[in-house]
């Protein structure tokens, strides 16, 4: 018995710590996550979206924390009855959002591992099933080192966590796992390659016919019945491949400009995923970086998902010397995490990413 607390002690510990440290790395994609958990639709609690970071922060601190105390051994009453407390309610919630199909990737893991709702529901149970044993044996999960030194080490785990988390804020993650990583080629990643599986589709078509609701299923033909059409409903019954970089693009006045933007030689990108919460501090770093890549031949463009109005406030008060043109929020907050944020392409791939408050550091 003693053996199988050790082996669970160890799964559920590991775990923890591997994927608190992973949403650790990216807590602002975390928030996000959190905001699409918090809105309207979901679990309808749209007064925390504004406080979206910082619950993120503190709850994966605590969740690297507790896998921390679960593997010395610190407090094992109070350890146990977190870990139940949180993985009771992360199971509800990925079942939430798995049955009812309202977050299509619970960020368990970040970007580095995605996991489709029921994937991570399963995960969730195996975890639950787990903790629960060690909450009933919690008398054998024994120290590991001397009892003195345990206060010492989560102290030291604490901050570590937080000079961790304020560095990626105030720079960017340390791992990058997304499809917009340094070295990455944005045409690439929007290709379909050939061959690839495509989406398989059922038609469920709905007919009146002598006063009774007749349906029919096909795979997209319209179906030859008597009677008078209702409705169809289309159903998904095999994903195809989705290229990693599905939501990208750069319009102005409903005109695309994607592929000569990416076909550019050199670009100066600024990202500004939403011009109502950008960090006003980041624009004279931006107006000075924009004017000497005009200086050495790049195209500056400027995104952003807000409107004409708000660009317009944002050129007017900072004296910008380019355009912005418009984009996914989704897209322009999964490619940079700062707002805004500086890139440099060439012919599309991304040679550079800073956060503003490195501007410095860009190299033209």
């Amino acid at each position: 018995m003693k053996l199988l607390v050790g082996i669970a002690r160890v799964v559920v510990g590991v775990l923890f710590i591997f994927s608190g440290f992973i949403k650790l790395n990216d807590p602002v994609g975390f928030s996000f996550k959190l905001q699409e958990y918090f809105s309207q639709g979901v679990l309808n609690i749209e007064v925390l979206i504004p406080f979206a970071l910082v619950i993120a922060i503190l709850l994966v601190v605590f969740e690297l924390v507790l896998g921390i105390m679960l593997l010395i051994g610190y407090l094992p009453k109070f350890t146990t009855w977190s870990l139940l407390l949180m993985i009771v309610f992360f199971t509800f919630l990925t079942f939430y959002s798995a049955y009812f199909n309202k977050v299509t990737d619970c960020g368990c893991f970040g970007d580095a591992i995605p996991l489709t709702p029921w994937q991570s529901f399963i995960k969730d149970v195996i975890l639950l099933v787990l903790i629960v044993f060690l909450f009933v044996k919690r008398k054998l999960i024994t120290p590991v080192f001397a009892p003195a030194s345990h206060r010492w080490i989560i102290f030291l785990s604490f901050m570590l966590s937080f000079i961790f988390c304020y560095y990626v804020l105030m720079h960017l993650p340390v791992f990058d796992f997304r499809a917009y990583k340094i070295g990455a080629n944005i045409q690439e990643g929007m290709e379909v390659p050939e061959g690839a599986p495509e989406a398989i589709y059922e038609y469920n078509w709905k007919f009146l016919h002598e006063g009774e609701e007749v349906i029919i299923t096909t795979n997209g033909q319209y179906p030859q019945q008597e009677g008078e059409f209702i409705e169809v409903e289309t159903e998904i019954i095999q994903e195809g491949y989705e290229p990693p970089i599905h939501d990208f693009y750069i319009q102005k006045d409903g005109e695309n400009f994607t592929s000569e933007i990416l076909e550019a030689e050199k670009v100066f990108f600024i990202v500004a995923y939403n011009l109502r919460s950008t960090e006003q501090d980041g624009y004279a770093a931006v107006k000075q970086l924009s004017e000497e890549a005009l200086g050495k031949g790049y195209k500056v463009v400027g995104v952003t998902s807000s409107g004409e109005e708000l660009q317009q406030q944002i050129i007017e008060k900072y004296e910008l010397n380019f355009e912005f043109y418009q984009g996914d929020e989704t897209a322009l907050k999964t490619i940079v995490r700062s707002n805004p944020g500086l890139l440099v392409l060439r012919k599309g791939t991304i040679t550079q990413k800073k956060h503003w408050f490195d501007a410095a550091d860009v190299d033209l």
